[in-house]
């Protein structure tokens, strides 16, 4: 294990470009953790812990949750520290309306805008994703941290010639939101569906320059995917 850092490194021995670099680096490995599950909603983040297991030390652990804080992945209660946001359907809805309002701009934008690199882009995002199995064992309904990377690729191809780094960015965002919830109830969703297909009628949409019929698809994937998390037995209000 790397040897964790001192309080008298961070404060003397490392630049506070270093302990940036460093809070960067953990709020990206936190982030990933809490959308995963890795780290259940409601899971109180403790300093102690959280520098054990990411083997910072107190300055990034303290500004990667504050981070995590401003995008809402992380809770912050006076005397209480910080704990992992909860879960709710009426965050899930409001997630998902999101969502689904600034994808579909960006996504009309970017089949509008999108040159051959981006065609290219999308093409090559699909197939390594109708590669890779979505979950490593169906029966334990184990997931498949490789297609789960690639998913996000491949939604992320979709819009990403929209000509918006702020709107992206906000995309971004909103899909780690609504896949925390997603990975969550994997294995109530994964019987209920087959994701490829769906993903296969988007992406031939979007390669067509049919706008309309790629946004409507693109829509019904996200409504059906929150509608079959409500219909689980994930435990709401966690």
């Amino acid at each position: 294990m790397a040897k964790l850092l001192t309080n008298e490194k961070e404060n003397g021995k490392h630049s506070s470009g270093q302990v940036s670099t460093l809070a960067t680096s953990v709020y990206d490995r936190i982030r990933m953790d809490i959308v995963s599950g890795a780290l259940k909603p409601g899971k109180k983040l403790r300093t102690d812990e959280l520098r054990l297991r990411y083997e910072a030390g107190n300055s990034p652990i303290r500004e990667a949750l504050n981070r995590l804080s401003s995008d809402g992945f992380v809770v912050r209660e006076e005397q209480r520290g910080f704990s992992v946001a909860a879960i709710s359907k009426v965050e899930l809805q409001e997630l998902v309306k999101t969502r689904c309002w600034l994808e579909e701009t960006a996504l009309r934008q970017s089949i509008e805008n999108g040159d051959s690199e981006w065609e290219e882009r999308l093409v090559l995002a699909h197939h390594r994703l109708s590669r890779v199995p979505r979950l490593i064992d169906p029966k334990s309904a184990a997931r498949n941290a490789e297609w789960d990377r690639l998913h996000r690729e491949f939604h992320m191809a979709l819009i990403a010639a929209c000509g918006s780094r702020l709107l992206l960015g906000f995309c971004e965002q909103l899909h780690d939101q609504s896949d925390r919830y997603r990975q969550l109830a994997v294995a109530a969703s994964y019987p209920a569906r087959d994701p490829m297909d769906e993903h296969e009628a988007i992406y031939l949409a979007a390669i067509d320059r049919d706008a309309d019929k790629a946004v409507d698809l693109l829509l019904n994937h996200y409504q059906k995917t929150a509608k079959i998390i409500e219909e689980s037995d994930l435990s709401f209000d966690m």
